[in-house]
């Protein structure tokens, strides 16, 4: 990812890098390039600062926090107790005061408790607290926050009775709330990451019916693709319930409905099913399956080397 923004031109210095688990190669490679650190662990910060004092660089470091709160009816909890992701908010007041103290550019914190939110109530409240928290943990460090990711969670309709999260609500609690920040966040520069919102309902995933057989009474529609290329859709990621993603029949786009199918893809796995007793148009062997809101989690989620199949081709219309 570090070089695939290098080739497109971006200024390194306003890219950030989260996650735990970094390599110590990927750790130098974002610190000789000016990038962010986005810190996951005290061990973490101790290497990235000898890494940072062998290359001779003073390193880009924000702490990612893990707040004592959650984001509610969130599809994935990022945040609140024990998890993989950040630093416990108790402990990082006392971090951010050693690595200022090493040298390091501290560059603020980094606040994600959850994803694929539609209640308007839930992220606002989510937000208020965010705020909160980083109020406080700047005020115990005796630290202005230069910057404040506020994560992100909105999320978009995948299912039927799924309502659009209600954005005019959220932008004018945040506009309330920004008009009166405390000195701690008065100059600092806010963030949120809305990469499914924007770009989920944007992608289509297409695949070819290869075959088509009936079970005891059931008919499947077999294609070339599935998991490997588009697991969100399978329900296999994250998912607790499986249900099906807005679907249809891409070379009988008009055509009504006419019988129940289930559309499954070519690997050798119960697990690869994209629509389960799907109400489509009859379809047979060479049409095209449209799978909607595949514009985010799609490929670059999903096991593309799974039984050797291949990886889909990516289209930008």
């Amino acid at each position: 990812e570090l070089e695939m923004v290098r080739a497109m031109g971006f200024d390194l210095t306003r890219v950030s890098f989260a996650g735990p688990g970094k390599r110590d190669s990927e750790l130098e490679a974002a610190i000789a390039a000016g990038v962010t650190l986005n810190l996951e662990s005290e061990t973490e910060a101790d290497r990235a600062l000898g890494i940072a004092a062998r290359l001779g660089k003073t390193p880009r470091m924000a702490i990612r926090v893990n707040p004592d709160f959650e984001l509610k009816g969130s599809g994935m909890k990022m945040g609140g107790g024990p998890k993989p992701f950040g630093i416990d908010a108790e402990r990082v007041p006392a971090l951010i005061a050693r690595i200022i103290a090493a040298g390091c550019e501290f560059r603020g914190l980094h606040i994600f408790t959850g994803s694929q939110a539609l209640s308007a109530e839930a992220v606002i409240d989510m937000q208020a607290k965010v705020l909160d928290c980083a109020d406080r943990l700047a005020g115990e460090a005796g630290v202005k926050l230069p910057k404040l990711n506020m994560g992100g969670g909105f999320g978009i309709p995948y299912f039927p009775g799924d309502e659009p999260l209600d954005i005019a609500a959220v932008g004018a609690a945040l506009h309330d709330r920004f008009a009166h920040l405390p000195e701690t966040l008065a100059d600092a520069e806010l963030f949120l990451e809305l990469g499914r919102y924007l770009v989920g309902e944007a992608g289509v995933y297409l695949t070819r019916i290869v075959d088509r057989k009936d079970s005891y009474g059931e008919t499947y529609l077999i294609t070339d693709g599935g998991l490997h290329h588009q697991l969100a859709a399978s329900g296999n990621f994250g998912t607790v319930v499986r249900r099906n993603y807005p679907v249809a029949i891409a070379s009988r786009f008009a055509a009504e409905p006419e019988e129940t199918a289930n559309v499954v893809g070519c690997l050798c796995t119960p697990l690869d099913r994209l629509a389960d007793k799907a109400h489509l148009p009859r379809a047979e062997v060479g049409d095209l399956v449209a799978v909607f809101c595949a514009g985010a989690y799609g490929a670059s989620a999903s096991p593309s080397a799974f039984l050797g199949q291949g990886p889909a081709a990516e289209m930008l219309v």
